[in-house]
């Protein structure tokens, strides 16, 4: 090692010091991944419907790093290329005895949606089914089935990087406590058709996918306070686990470890959690839905997104989940119907939040200034 060669080392150990650090911090603390829920809807009468290229287009410019695409549609899908967008995508319901029963079928959508894009379009994960227990418990027995024979096919095809898993909804699969450390899969379906996804979800490294809206929870129970449900901070909101000593100062922390006591249940409890819905609407279904309003869904958001990047997780889940979708991108503004759309109809956005987050951009700087000093350095001691 010459004299040049010593005097750099020296001057650049501070700083391989603190780039050491910071990326060991960057390696501690988790940041969930925030995207939203988009598909394609009806059309209104007289009305066109959006294009695929201008919803890529908006979510985008809204740097929003995720999209879960309800419908699959293979032109949304194809639109999303190049954009450095992960996709979640879904095999709609009916679909889900015939991909059971027939492995070509599940060979040709996985042909049709996945194969022509892949991976110029971030498709990260295909959800077989969506809340299937409630849409028709009669399939329920088909899930298992379709879900190993999409995952053989996309095997077959030498695609290995997408995972398989499918969507429960809490309300339909949680026994319904305030308590998470009672919380338990609810029976039959318990043992017959989510144990054995949760074996399937171990063996193949996915993650469990569960619908959790608050405001359903609120609406169950009317002694809960509304700051409770919007994620606002006040001394007196909070909610005690009596069991486990556990406190907790709102609803989505308490429904999110009440998934993670049930699957623990069942010998699961390491399984990542990602939330492939959430949402607050803006309307109800009626005058009488009081606290669907703008206001509230716009600070619930706030709320969520902020809970999600502080880093800190659940009470019983220190690395929180690994994804949540906000239901939904565009609403639906029939009458009748709730709207949860985060943007009107003619694209517009109705809250002011940022779905990116700089601390992730800013470690991975930090990260490559340190490698590329790391390889300076050995070059100049070669």
């Amino acid at each position: 090692m010459n004299s040049l060669s010593s005097f750099l080392l020296l001057l650049l150990l501070p700083a391989l010091t603190v780039v050491g650090l910071s990326t060991t911090g960057a390696a501690i603390t988790t940041i969930t991944t925030v995207g939203v829920t988009y598909a394609t809807p009806a059309s209104a009468a007289g009305s066109s419907p959006i294009s695929p290229d201008r919803i890529a287009a908006k979510v985008t410019s809204m740097r929003i790093p995720a999209v879960r695409i309800l419908d699959s549609d293979p032109a949304l899908i194809r639109s999303f290329a190049y954009t450095n967008v992960s996709l979640l995508l879904s095999v709609p319901n009916p679909l889900v005895p015939l991909l059971a029963t027939n492995r070509s079928l599940a060979m040709r959508w996985v042909y049709r949606h996945v194969l022509p894009f892949h991976p110029r379009s971030r498709i990260s994960m295909i959800s077989v089914g969506d809340d299937i227990i409630s849409y028709s418990p009669d399939i329920s027995q088909f899930l298992l089935r379709a879900m190993q024979n999409v995952y053989q096919s996309l095997r077959d095809l030498s695609i290995y990087k997408v995972s398989v898993s499918t969507t429960f909804s809490f309300f339909n699969t949680i026994s319904t406590t305030s308590a998470p450390s009672t919380a338990r899969f609810q029976q039959p379906n318990g043992d017959f058709i989510i144990s054995p996804v949760l074996q399937f979800l171990e063996m193949t490294n996915s993650s469990f996918l569960i619908n959790i809206y608050p405001y359903n929870f609120y609406r169950s129970n009317f002694e809960i306070p509304i700051g409770f449900a919007l994620f606002q901070e006040h001394p007196f909101l909070f909610r005690d686990d009596l069991t486990t000593g556990v406190r907790y100062r709102n609803i989505f922390d308490i429904m999110i470890d009440s998934v993670i006591s049930a699957m623990a249940v069942m010998g699961h409890e390491n399984l990542p959690v990602i939330v492939a819905e959430t949402g607050w609407p803006c309307t109800g279904t009626d005058a009488r839905e009081v606290d669907a309003t703008v206001l509230y869904a716009e600070m619930y958001l706030k709320g969520l997104i902020k809970h999600l990047r502080s880093g800190n997780g659940t009470p019983l889940r220190k690395e929180g989940v690994a994804e949540a979708y906000i239901f939904e991108l565009v609403g639906r503004e029939q009458q009748g119907t709730r709207n949860w759309g985060i943007l009107d109809q003619n694209m517009t956005q109705k809250y002011r939040f940022e779905f990116s987050n700089g601390c992730k951009t800013s470690r991975f700087r930090t990260y490559l200034i340190g490698l590329l000093l790391v390889v300076v350095v050995l070059r100049l001691l070669m």
